[in-house]
């Protein structure tokens, strides 16, 4: 019988990095069930695994599901800044930008809910307690890299036209550096971002919001 077998082939890259590639193999057997086969490392032997053998997820690391939690609610102001735009400017390239931002990052918050349901974890991070805590999970997520004041959110809804455009392009500014934060903090956590999805999503966050943040520099007129 001819079948088709999913594996995860990992490939070890300098960081501790692991990539997962899934491998389609077809396989013969003469009997009902499935010839499992496990590709070795270049230069090795596969090796046959038994047909009960089932696909795991990676170890979960206690810093991605932070990361995914905190970004969750990062994005989230984010979104909630481009809604404030259509009826605060006119301005073309600001729409067209904050479309972009505003469907990006739905998309990716979409994601990284997923991701946390299929691991069984929360979509909020607890409340944190000590010196820190303001008495909510909200203003407690304000802290998180680049977010907005609730005093600069205000500004931004008061305003209008080009004085619109001036605090959305330097606040969103802000934030996606923020956000470049929240990536580089994961990537510096020993044992953190090995999850092949984690690193391809924190990887394409950063990736894209610097690619954004040239953008708005060069609407503010600033040189790049």
């Amino acid at each position: 019988m001819h079948r088709m077998v999913y594996l995860t082939a990992k490939k070890y890259l300098p960081g501790a990095i692991f990539l997962t590639a899934f491998l389609a193999i077809p396989v013969f057997s003469q009997q009902d069930e499935p010839v499992i086969v496990r590709p070795g490392a270049p230069g090795q032997p596969t090796k046959q695994l038994p047909p009960s053998t089932r696909a795991t997820l990676p170890e979960l690391s206690a810093k991605d599901v932070e990361f995914m939690q905190g970004m969750i609610m990062h994005h989230a102001q984010a979104v909630e800044m481009t809604a404030l735009i259509e009826a605060r400017t006119d301005n073309r390239e600001i729409r067209l930008l904050g479309a972009r931002i505003s469907q990006s990052q739905s998309d990716e918050m979409e994601f990284m809910m997923r991701w946390l349901k299929v691991r069984g974890e929360p979509i909020t991070m607890p409340v944190r307690t000590g010196s820190h805590a303001h008495g909510s999970a909200v203003a407690d997520h304000h802290m998180m890299p680049g977010m907005l004041s609730p005093a600069q959110m205000e500004d931004l809804r008061l305003a209008r036209g080009a004085a619109f455009d001036h605090l959305f392009l330097t606040g969103m500014i802000q934030h996606h550096e923020g956000a470049l934060v929240m990536v580089s903090d994961l990537f510096d956590t020993s044992g953190a971002g090995q999850d092949a999805e984690i690193f391809n999503f924190a990887t394409d966050v950063d990736s894209g919001q610097r690619a954004e943040i040239k953008i708005m520099r060069t609407l503010l007129g600033e040189k790049p």
